[in-house]
């Protein structure tokens, strides 16, 4: 069977998990109906009926925002193995972060050194990135407040991040036009940093064949990690999982396909390594989650970032700008 082919099977079976939840849901809102004309001769039966119904309800909707994000999402890949790197060059300083629009047609390269700053430095493309001095030939961004941290994304023209000085500000920023155009404030986003061992990213932005992530840690979650799937158009939350992720010794995270990898170092530095894998669509089963080392021996991710159009993983690792190509293997 083809590629195409077995993703039609799977479009035409996640219809019908569709079609099925909807039915389902139409029953229970028929019985809600029905106890409600009943609710004058037996009050107390139908309160006990309506608080089952309800729960009933609220599970439906939680199914049906995980079978959504399966529709909308075009893979059913994870992550086996980190095949090679590839330095693309040594600019800015030890921490910062370069991005590459994922959104179809987009070229350009996005240089965002240091934690706190508020330019941006854009390049035609990652041949002219590579063969540019430090200034030379870049087109100077100047942003309207500063970012915090290295936690910014790049996302169909727009660039997202989080504001210098707040708490859970995060901006969208229109690169073309250099203006921003919404804001948001990203609820339950606590004090302490989404990783321990770069502690100035407080909210870390990632995007996937599903979307745009904010990535963080929450102040009663005993510092797991928390990942909000975010609207990009009207900048609102959509929903939110709690992972056993911990932020202690984390460096760096992405997601790809709709999971979390967080990629773990020695306060020393040593080889990265990604040892927590989560799955908000729940297709990768505990069992079958490795442990996958970096192929340098000495790094120190300031940034790790997925882009889904090249499937390469970008990241800054101590004042470099690197490429890694990987391996994957179908979820089960």
């Amino acid at each position: 069977m083809s590629r195409l082919e077995g993703l039609n099977v799977l479009k035409a079976e996640l219809k019908n998990d569709v079609d099925h939840l909807l039915s389902r849901v139409e029953r229970a809102q028929r019985d809600i109906d029905y106890f409600e004309s009943a609710k004058e001769s037996s009050d107390t039966c139908v309160e006990i009926d309506e608080d089952l119904v309800e729960q009933q309800l609220m599970e439906e909707e939680e199914l049906k925002k995980k079978v959504k994000l399966m529709l909308n999402a075009s893979c059913n890949f994870m992550l086996a193995g980190i095949r090679s790197l590839k330095v693309v060059k040594k600019a800015g300083d030890t921490d910062g972060s370069w991005l590459k629009d994922p959104g179809k047609n987009y070229q350009k390269i996005y240089f965002l050194t240091g934690t706190k700053n508020k330019i941006v430095s854009e390049f035609a493309n990652i041949r002219v990135f590579t063969e540019s001095g430090k200034t030379q030939s870049a087109r100077r961004v100047a942003l309207p407040f500063p970012w915090q941290g290295t936690g910014h994304a790049v996302y169909n023209g727009f660039l997202f991040y989080h504001r210098h000085g707040s708490l859970n500000e995060l901006i969208k920023f229109d690169i073309q036009n250099r203006n921003a155009t919404d804001r948001m404030l990203l609820s339950g986003v606590g004090e302490t940093p989404a990783y321990g061992l770069h502690p100035s990213t407080k909210i870390d932005l990632a995007v996937d064949e599903l979307g745009l992530w904010a990535i963080y840690t929450e102040s009663d979650t005993n510092g797991k990690l928390v990942i909000t799937k975010i609207n990009p158009e009207n900048m609102t939350e959509e929903h939110t999982w709690d992972t056993p992720c911990k932020s202690q010794n984390a460096e760096a995270a992405f997601m790809m396909c709709g999971a979390l990898y967080v990629s773990y170092n020695s306060p020393e530095g040593g080889t990265s390594r990604i040892e927590c894998i989560y799955d908000t669509l729940q297709t990768i089963s505990p069992h079958e989650v490795p442990q996958l080392h970096f192929p340098k021996r000495q790094t120190s991710h300031s940034m790790v970032h997925y882009n889904p159009r090249e499937k390469q993983l970008f990241a800054w690792d101590n004042g470099s700008q690197v490429i890694y190509k990987f391996l994957t293997k179908q979820k089960s």
